[in-house]
């Protein structure tokens, strides 16, 4: 399960490229440490969200846990896209090895109303919140109470922090740099007290190892699609047997033929190939059960005459 800031949907992304099994930010991007770790916690505990749960701005219904993509004009539909989404995350979190935490920035929204640090400012004015700095305790002591649910829900959990290395420039560079400080040091506090919990350098391999803007996207703040990759090859080389990338590569080599557009649907060539990767995914069913090739097989006998 990837939960977290934009970067986490890179990483997570990379995944579904590949067929591995994985859950992408359930409650939406959240950039900063406390959003993600109650959302973390709604999962635990199967929260389940209400109207009471839910304001109307702009004709929207929407929830200052969720990212905007949760948001509705109807009320209903609001809910339900938040619910069924934390009941297949607490079934997904229940069975999965690993959650991987990306924190984006330090910094915090609090809402005046009610004192609560939001996911997502939705477009309200400024002058609804109180934006603040949090400390490096606040983040520590947030995440070792979260750390015991997430252990007696999943026992065999394993943790991997990782800093975003896009810069929150509307922070302040300064600002940045000591946001980023913080959860810096907030992540080597908790990999030292939790000995399931360990720390992926994306920030560094971006910012110390590439080095150049060349590697960043026209923004100049994210990373480019060729940093991406090169991030993305060091996470193989960290967490990848030698059989999850012979495995990886079959998978891409049978998304890439069936993402391949013939110039004659019908010709007796193509027909052939078709019948050749329809051979291909009934052996990667029988050898991979638990994996879902429903789509793929799909695809492939909707095209065969």
């Amino acid at each position: 399960m990837f939960l977290g800031s934009c970067f986490a949907n890179n990483m997570g992304s990379k995944f579904s490229e590949c067929k591995l099994g994985n859950l992408i930010n359930p409650f939406g991007v959240i950039y900063n440490p406390i959003s993600v770790g109650n959302s973390l916690s709604s999962i635990i505990h199967k929260k389940v969200y209400s109207d009471t749960d839910l304001q109307n701005y702009n004709n929207r219904w929407l929830s200052f846990d969720h990212h905007s993509s949760f948001s509705d004009s109807n009320k209903s539909k609001c809910l339900k896209k938040i619910n069924e989404s934390i009941q297949e995350a607490a079934e997904f979190l229940k069975e999965c090895e690993f959650v991987f935490f990306t924190f984006g920035t330090a910094w915090v929204y609090q809402l005046k109303e009610t004192n609560q640090v939001v996911s997502n400012c939705h477009k309200y004015p400024d002058r609804c919140f109180n934006r603040y700095l949090l400390s490096i305790d606040e983040v520590v002591d947030k995440y070792k109470t979260l750390m015991k649910q997430l252990r007696a829900f999943n026992p065999d959990i394993k943790v991997i922090f990782t800093l975003s290395p896009v810069r929150h420039w509307k922070d302040g560079a300064h600002e940045n740099q000591i946001s980023k400080s913080i959860l810096m040091l907030a992540i080597d506090r908790l990999c030292t007290l939790f000995d399931n919990c360990d720390y992926f350098p994306a920030y560094e391999l971006l910012l110390d190892d590439l080095r150049d803007y060349r590697f960043y996207a026209d923004d100049m703040l994210h990373p480019s699609a060729s940093a991406i990759t090169y991030i993305w090859e060091k996470f193989e080389d960290c967490f990848f047997s030698v059989n999850t990338l012979e495995y990886k590569k079959e998978m891409l080599k049978l998304t890439k033929a069936l993402n391949h557009t013939p110039f004659d649907v019908k010709s007796v060539s193509h027909q052939v190939f078709l019948k050749k990767q329809l051979k291909k995914i009934e052996e990667y069913i029988s050898r991979y059960p638990h994996i879902d090739f429903t789509k793929d097989l799909a695809t492939v006998k909707s095209q065969i005459t």
